[in-house]
Formats: structure tokens, sequence, C-alpha cells
């Protein structure tokens, strides 16, 4: 990772990006980036995950320092979840004090519609397994870390003032994440929408939950590209998470822009952080 990183390098936001938004890691300022390979990350074969990791500026030169997962893996994939959480916990390493989380996922909540950008407020675990078990390793964090805000209540607070003033709809849920790769069915929404489920994918959670073991600051969006099965009766398939997430992604990099404008003025302003 070091010798990745420019002379004089402080990356200070780690930023995941999900299924077709991957692009967003192009435009940071002064970009470079290197495969996971050679970083000895596990590298996806779900597509719109491209597998490089970006290093850059976001919103130009005296922007925030940002380091860019162009996609992520995923524990369906055959991964075990100690493996799928690796890069952000290589990021939270690097010096990323706060983990940005981007995920494609299907609406449940009431008047949710594909298309739609929705903060995380709080999640279910539901894979069967935690990041967390086996032994623990003190140096990154507690054996048994609290999970009552693992999303940060003063970042949503910044990306929803963001959000009011680029006119941008941002609503919050609560994200579940199942182990996948099938969608769900009818009766499983019905039974995660019971559950208080707004939002439901296969991601984000495990990384949540590693990056908050590691106390970093977490704060995740989803971009709606689908309603869950029962509640649309399209067939639900993968293309049209891509196409969707595509058609949403200048609103999307609008946000993503002006959150991290106002993430590296608040870290500026900190003292910590001088």
């Amino acid at each position: 990772m070091k010798a990745f990183l420019p002379s004089g390098a402080r990356p200070q936001v780690a930023l995941v990006l999900g299924s077709g938004l991957g692009s967003y890691a192009e435009q940071l300022h002064q970009s470079r980036s290197i495969d996971y390979a050679e970083l000895g990350f596990p590298r996806s074969h779900v597509p719109g995950h491209a597998g490089r990791l970006f290093y850059g500026r976001a919103g130009g030169v005296g922007g925030v320092e940002v380091l860019a997962m162009q996609g992520r893996i995923h524990a369906y994939e055959g991964h075990d979840l100690q493996t799928v959480v690796l890069p952000v916990r290589a990021l939270c390493r690097a010096g990323c004090g706060i983990v940005f989380l981007t995920n494609a996922a299907g609406g449940i909540g009431e008047g949710l519609a594909a298309g739609d950008l929705v903060l995380i407020r709080d999640h279910l675990n539901l894979v069967g397994g935690s990041p967390l078990r086996g032994d623990n390793d003190a140096t990154l964090g507690p054996r048994f870390p609290d999970m009552s805000t693992v999303y940060d209540l003063r970042l949503r607070t910044l990306a929803e003032q963001v959000a009011k003033r680029l006119n941008v709809r941002l609503p919050s849920g609560v994200y579940a994440c199942g182990l996948g790769p099938q969608y769900e069915t009818p009766a499983e929404v019905r039974m995660l929408r019971t559950l208080g489920a707004d939002l439901v994918g296969m991601s984000t959670v495990p990384e949540a939950i590693a990056a908050n073991h590691m106390g970093a600051r977490v704060l995740g969006i989803s971009c709606v590209t689908n309603l869950a099965a029962g509640i649309s009766a399209q067939a639900l398939s993968h293309d049209e998470v891509t196409e969707t997430a595509g058609r949403v992604r200048q609103v999307f990099i609008r946000l993503l822009d002006g959150i991290l404008g106002e993430i590296g003025r608040e870290l500026d302003a900190s003292p910590a952080t001088r």
C-alpha cells in the first residue's frame, strides 16, 4: 500500500463504490490506481466491480484525500467474512478514519422507487455470521465492540445538509444484508419489511462492522436500483441494477462530491487532523 501512495499522502476517507458506481473513482483529482491483485486483495467477478483501488483528491486541488475501491467482493462468491472485510481493514490501517460505503440495493420501504438514494441509518445482519468471529486482535479493536451507532450521526447529518443544499432527495432507512446470491422471495421481503428493513442487499454490513470495530466513522448510502420481489411485478436481474445505477450516476456523483467536500472541510477544521 505504501509503495502505491504518492510521497506525503495522508488518505483520510475510504470510499467503497458498489455495483455500477465505480466510475466516480476515475474522476478524483490526480488519481492513480492499482489492481487489487497487486495489493493482495481478492477480486470480484461480478459485473460492475472493476477491482481497482484509486488514490486521489475529491473535489480538485486541496480536496480531501481518498482511497476509493472500485468494487468489492462478496461472501456469496465463496469468501469468508474475514476475507470480505480485508480491503476495508487495510484502508483503515492506511490512515482512513472515515469509511464511506455505497451499494446498490432493493427497495422495500414505503414510497421508495428505483433511482432513489437512501442514507443508511442502521442495519440488519442476516448473513448468518460476523467478520469478528474467531480470535480477536486487540490491536484492531475490542472483543465486544458497541454497535449502537455504527453509522455516524454527525456524518449522516452532514450528508442530509448537503443533499438539501443540492435539492437531492435523501431519505434514511435500515439496510438488511442477506447472503445471496439469489434475490429474495416475496415472502422474505414481507418478513424483512416486518423486521423494519427499508433496503435489502448482499454487502456493506460486514464492512461496516469491521470498520466500526477499528474505530472508524462509517457513512453509508444505497442506490435503490430495483423494488424488491413482491413489490414490483418485474423480474429482478443484475442488468437492471447496473442500468439504474448508471441512470442516477450523475446525481450520485454530485452528492458524493458535496459530502466529501464537507468532510474535508470538517477534517481541516479539526485539531486532531492538523
